[in-house]
């Protein structure tokens, strides 16, 4: 056995705390994530060369390191909320969708809600223009052609009050 070989076996493992650390820094250098995204994807298996291994990590060990995140601003909810809704709602998304979506992603209602309040983001203004883009400009005014623009404006997570703005402004 050569010498290098030698030292490879005498070298004593990473931690749990070390590799999840490392897979953190990894995740979170891609893009921001809710800490509850963190977690989940911390405590997944990890894919290798031979399939699927599973996390060998305690669950104090995920707590440790998702704090250290916290303490070393890498992770923060209110910074993801605020920016994953700029994100979106550049995207053409509106607010019921953002709500919806970030609710899955583990934040709370009352941080959704403050940060939807905070943005300075024109949603009826988003909605018009979301529709001129799919349905050109003039906007459609006979009923049917309406009920496409409006459905195609919820289903992108539009409020029905922001829709009807839209031709109450042509109308005036």
């Amino acid at each position: 056995m050569s010498e290098n070989q030698s030292r490879r076996t005498d070298l004593p493992s990473r931690t749990a705390y070390s590799r999840l650390l490392d897979r953190a820094i990894r995740i979170l250098a891609m893009r921001d994530h809710s800490e509850s995204e963190l977690r989940r994807k911390l405590t997944q298996p990890v894919m290798t060369k031979s399939g699927p291994e599973p996390i060998d990590a305690p669950p104090e060990e995920v707590d440790k390191v998702v704090a250290w995140c916290q303490e070393s601003h890498y992770l923060d909810d209110a910074r993801f909320t605020r920016q994953f809704i700029a994100s979106r709602g550049r995207k053409g998304y509106g607010p019921a969708r953002i709500r919806q979506e970030l609710n899955q992603k583990g934040i709370g209602r009352s941080e959704i809600d403050s940060a939807l309040y905070a943005c300075e983001t024109d949603w009826a203004q988003n909605a018009r223009e979301q529709a001129q883009r799919k349905f050109g400009e003039p906007l459609p005014v006979t009923f049917a052609e309406k009920v496409k623009v409006q459905r195609f404006l919820l289903n992108r997570g539009y409020l029905m009050e922001d829709i009807q703005n839209i031709w109450r402004n042509i109308d005036e």
